[in-house]
């Protein structure tokens, strides 16, 4: 391509952006993979959730003409792109399984007929023969796949029907293929060029950072107790509760109900009709909060999200940082909080070993878990810890409970013998909660049928309480002091680390237990916008006219316009056509359907 032709697209790449989104300037990172994907370049992006990974791909689809295949893996996610994408006024369509067979026969007639500028289509539909031999012959300027790290063995989210997509370098040899995706670190991304590819590709990486997301993790003491005081502290904010079980996603839900809590619950047993419309309550009302497990997320985008909330842990790093990425994504403060225990360490390694996995990657994925245990153990800044595991520079961010109340370290040198001991003494074929119990001296029938009260290590750790016993284990694990034998039923064995500190060769430290903080950050630190009485009052206005619309047109209440938008035009209070164009996220499309009845709510408050 010749300088003039890429200074062109870039001119029409600028004007999309500010006519079609209504932006005024690209967000970092977004010009750069917009100009390599209209240089016909493959491109990997990495960018964090909610920095616009979408427009990298959906400005160059209208800058190309022709058609943009965008492969994504839940129709929710499709459906959701495609509303918000018709209301910006892009001639864009889905055909999925989910939508009766005459409306998806329509939808293929406008994408024959030249009318259609993006199809998103599961990769189950597009790796098909038929349909591959049909698009074949159509003018495909563009490939772009959503959540490319499901294409990846290495990686933790891997779905075999991605891996299909291998073969699309080789049936559209001469079109662009960008993968986009938030959450890879890098062996995952190797393993994404490697199959999409063939090879290194161009690759994008913005970053992993979120500094608008406050992190916390505490130890998991009285659940329901700790969730319904953080819920109740931030009474009126949207947040997601993750649950490990369907069981527990019903218990937390009606706890947070029969409190006055307006809480939904969702999970894969529902049934489909009520997922759907607590799906849709959640998108398009304010204040609500979703229990769940992780059934639920993936492509949510909702961008007054202000909390994600871990009743239990995680199943790795990967998974953490992409849920607890839903929060925040309008750029104001948010905030993720994690329980864990012991117990959720010994579910998770269980079901690690109860897949239907090769050894290799059973092993990998005990190797996350362990790395997930060891940030939610960190005593230093957990920021600095969630991107140094990405790959990426760290960077301590004073936005985390480690940062914001240090935690004081204890030498745990003696206690941790103590506990080698038991673990020794006991036959290391015995889980946490049983070693505790010998250390304190718990007279329970357990202890007595194995004889471990007739023990010298028995009770030799009464001055210590469960909880910090509790503790201490964890750390342990995350020390690699001690191991947890799956296979032994959660079993702890003592590790090559471990046994030398028995010998007196070496220290530990570890943090005592710290209880969960119940105070809320004040409304300063949490991003409300500082507007005075009436300002408040017009928002709030805004925000109702701006539901009203949303339901009417079925779609999510941000696809109208994201918070943002609605305080731009709360402070610059536009009067006219002219001056509503002019506020962010404001395009022709939007300029034509929404000026009218925002402009008429906001000449009430004007005069």
């Amino acid at each position: 391509m010749s300088m003039t032709q890429s200074a062109m697209r870039a001119d029409a790449a600028r004007r999309v952006l500010k006519q079609t989104f209504g932006f005024d300037g690209f967000r970092p990172g977004q010009e750069e993979v917009v100009s390599a994907l209209l240089a016909g370049e493959h491109v990997l992006t990495v960018m964090p959730t909610g920095a616009g990974k979408s427009l990298c791909f959906q400005i160059p689809a209208l800058v190309l003409g022709g058609l943009t295949i965008v492969v994504s893996p839940l129709v929710a996610l499709m459906e959701d792109q495609v509303a918000a994408l018709k209301l910006a006024g892009v001639a864009a369509e889905t055909i999925n399984s989910a939508r009766p067979r005459p409306d998806n026969v329509a939808v293929w007639h406008r994408v024959t007929a030249g009318e259609v500028r993006l199809l998103y289509l599961a990769p189950e539909r597009l790796m098909t023969a038929p349909m591959l031999a049909a698009l074949s012959k159509l003018p495909v300027r563009l490939i772009a796949i959503d959540e490319a790290h499901c294409i990846s063995r290495w990686g933790p989210a891997f779905r075999p029907e991605y891996e299909a997509l291998s073969s699309l370098r080789t049936q559209f040899p001469d079109v662009p293929i960008a993968a986009l995706t938030a959450t890879a670190d890098p062996a995952t991304r190797d393993d994404i060029s490697a199959r999409l590819y063939g090879g290194p590709a161009r690759a994008f990486v913005s970053g992993f950072d979120r500094p608008n997301i406050q992190l916390a993790v505490c130890e998991r003491e009285s659940w329901k107790r700790q969730l319904l005081a953080f819920v109740q502290e931030r009474q009126g904010d949207s947040g997601i509760v993750y649950c490990l079980s369907r069981r527990m996603v019903e218990e937390a839900a009606l706890f947070l109900q029969q409190n006055d809590v307006p809480a939904l619950a969702y999970h894969a047993g529902l049934d489909a009709a009520l997922r759907s419309r607590h799906q849709d309550r959640f998108m398009t009302e304010s204040g609500l909060v979703m229990v769940a497990t992780i059934a639920f997320g993936m492509g949510i985008d909702k961008p007054d999200l202000r909390y994600v909330f871990h009743v239990n842990l995680p199943g790795s790093m990967e998974a953490y940082y992409q849920e607890i990425g839903r929060a925040g994504r309008d750029g104001a403060p948010a905030e993720a909080h994690m329980l864990f225990s012991a117990d959720d360490i010994r579910m998770r390694r269980m079901f690690i070993d109860n897949e239907d996995t090769d050894s290799d990657h059973k092993q990998r994925e005990h190797r996350r878990l362990d790395l997930l245990i060891a940030y939610a153990e960190a005593p230093e800044c957990r920021r600095e810890a969630l991107l140094r595991y990405f790959g990426d520079a760290p960077v301590q961010c004073g936005n985390c409970d480690n940062c914001l109340d240090p935690p004081r370290l204890s030498d745990g040198t003696a206690l941790a013998q103590q506990c080698l001991a038991a673990v020794e003494a006991t036959g290391q074929r015995f889980g946490a909660a049983h070693i505790v119990d010998v250390l304190c001296g718990a007279d329970t029938q357990k202890v007595r049928d194995t004889g471990h009260d007739r023990l010298a290590i028995h009770g030799a750790g009464r001055g210590v309480a469960k909880p910090e016993w509790r503790g201490l284990v964890r750390q342990m694990l995350a020390a690699d002091l001690l191991s947890t034998e799956v296979a032994a039923f959660g079993g702890l064995a003592i590790t090559a680390k471990g046994a030398r500190l028995m010998a007196g060769q070496g220290e530990f430290h570890y943090r005592p237990p710290r209880r969960q903080r119940q105070e809320k950050a004040p409304r300063s630190q949490r991003g409300a916008e500082d507007l005075g009485e009436a300002d408040a009052q017009l928002f709030a206005a805004l925000k109702r006219l701006r539901l009203e619309l949303a339901q009417t047109r079925g779609v999510p209440a941000y696809a109208v316009f994201p918070d943002r938008s609605l305080i731009d035009m709360t402070r610059r209070k536009p009067s006219n056509s002219d001056e509503f164009a002019m506020i962010h996220g404001v395009g022709a499309a939007k300029l034509r359907d929404f000026a009218t009845p925002f402009l008429t709510v906001i000449g009430e408050f004007v005069l």
